[in-house]
């Protein structure tokens, strides 16, 4: 039995269109005059700097927002607006980029929440009968859990795939996927990409919202492209090519992105030795990272890169091994004394990780500061916001004021201030771990300016990168781990995606 507020969602393919759509906001025009067409059995990438207007769209269209001007057509039906429980009737269903789940809920309760199966007189929750619902959605996907199966115990890859479970269960005639493999291994990856075509191959349309421009390649049919919340382009099957794609987003070339610069790299001014980590207790690692280089550390997910950084960083446990800082040990287990010392890491989570996302953009750049912007014990409020200030514009921080939280700048300049309150300490070595996730392309390039500036500056960095294309780019030399331990590295002139993948795969 259904719960009395199951949509009735219609089955038969969507016809959708918007028409001059616009939204302005004070001071800030987010949509002019934006056209978007879609009908069911078809994938279309939608691409766009952040603050290119793609949220804004979304929100039109999942009705949490009115548009000030423009059409949207469904079906044939004109309408100026529609609310969330209209977009929910007619079949458009999210998944959001920011993981919700309710954690006090199983599997089964999280993707059927607010459509509950009900029996018996007393209307009961039917658990079994929700089991049964959930478990086929489960298994298309390839998941690793099933529906009775606690929240609380999935990864941030498998909420993922929780969250798109849910719009599967709505028969949803419109899909639209945020940002959908942001937290996805290559194989889930690859695997959700096959659940995409074979919703399209079943009637369903897909809205792809991605920044990862290769994926784009790959799945979809249409490409639509944003730039400053106006049209810049639609490209058809044939002609989706990554470089027309950036040149149409920023209006500029790929190969500006990398912009690699020759680096006179040192003597080793990191130097691990030994070391193992409570992930691959009994495999040992040696690196060096040289001063002025930027050494790539590639590897399949779970290869034990992120848990390597947090070792030796002080974050994790180091189980064995020595970590050197310009010849000096560092101890272990102590964040304290390694940034003292010159040692940063920006996370790979900067939200949870980097940021404190309620606080001020400059109290989050003074934060590691602080001992030498106090007097008797208090914060010198003006050397803080003058050492904020310089740090905005040094990294081109976009903030109307740095008294704004953090919560509200898009992820490129989130990471901006992660990067920014490391930079304010004169780091020796900076770990990157995926320091351009889930930032838009102009936003990467920068990142990339940046480490190139760091390493030319005699600074020694550490990128671990899940970007093929980045580790290619951007390295002097790569490290590549397979399964807990260095399986090879690689010189300036090995470096190749094939090579890279061949050590990753042992």
């Amino acid at each position: 039995m259904l719960a009395e507020n199951e949509p009735d969602v219609e089955r038969r393919p969507i016809e959708l269109a918007l028409s001059g759509v616009t939204k302005v906001y004070p001071g800030v025009v987010a949509l002019a005059d934006v056209d978007l067409a879609i009908r069911g059995g078809e994938v279309v990438g939608l691409i766009g700097e952040n603050g290119a207007g793609k949220s804004t769209l979304m929100k039109v269209l999942g009705g949490t927002i009115s548009p000030d001007g423009g059409t949207l057509s469904i079906d044939g039906e004109r309408l100026s607006a529609l609310t969330p429980a209209e977009a929910t009737a007619r079949g458009i269903a999210f998944v959001h980029q920011e993981l919700n789940p309710f954690t006090n809920l199983d599997v089964a309760g999280n993707v059927l929440l607010g459509r509950e199966r009900l029996s018996g007189p007393f209307r009961f929750l039917d658990r079994a009968a929700m089991a049964r619902e959930v478990e086929p959605i489960l298994t298309m996907l390839g998941t690793r859990f099933g529906p009775h199966d606690s929240v609380t115990d999935l990864s941030l890859a498998d909420q993922q795939l929780l969250e798109i479970a849910r719009a599967l269960s709505m028969n949803a005639r419109l899909v639209i996927l945020d940002e959908p493999t942001s937290s996805l291994t290559l194989s889930e990856t690859q695997r959700l990409l096959d659940v995409i075509r074979q919703l399209r191959d079943q009637g369903v349309a897909v809205l792809f919202i991605s920044h990862r421009l290769s994926e784009v390649e790959k799945i979809a049919d249409r490409v639509v492209v944003l730039r400053d919340g106006r049209n810049a382009g639609d490209l058809a099957a044939g002609e989706i090519e990554k470089d027309l794609l950036v040149r149409m987003m920023i209006g500029r070339d790929l190969r500006q992105f990398y912009d690699k610069h020759d680096h006179a790299a040192k003597a080793s001014v990191l130097e691990i030795r030994g070391c193992a980590t409570a992930a691959y207790p009994d495999k040992r690692v040696d690196l060096d990272v040289r001063a002025g280089e930027i050494l790539g550390l590639a590897g399949l997910v779970g290869a034990g890169r992120t848990e390597l950084a947090l070792a030796v960083f002080g974050v994790d446990v180091r189980v064995d091994g020595e970590v050197m800082l310009n010849g000096e040990p560092l101890p272990a287990n102590s964040v304290a004394v390694s940034i003292a010392r010159g040692l940063c890491l920006v996370p790979e989570d900067r939200k949870e990780q980097g940021l404190f996302l309620d606080f001020p953009i400059s109290e989050n750049i003074a934060l590691p500061s602080l001992p030498r912007l106090s007097k008797r014990g208090f914060v010198d409020r003006a050397a803080e916001t003058d050492l904020a200030g310089r740090s905005r514009d040094r990294l081109s921080i976009k903030a109307a004021a740095l008294t704004r939280a953090v919560a509200e700048l898009s992820g490129g300049n989130q990471q901006k201030v992660v990067l920014a309150k490391w930079l304010a300490m004169n780091p020796k070595v900076v770990i990157f771990d995926e320091p351009t996730r889930g930032i838009d392309v102009g936003a990467k390039a920068e990142v990339y300016r940046l480490m190139q500036d760091l390493a030319g500056e005699g600074v020694g960095i550490l990128m671990i990168s899940s970007d093929m294309e980045e580790v290619v780019g951007v390295s002097d030399r790569v490290a590549v781990m397979c399964r807990g331990e260095i399986a090879g590295i690689l010189g300036a002139d090995e470096i190749t995606e094939e090579a890279v993948l061949r050590l990753a795969v042992g």
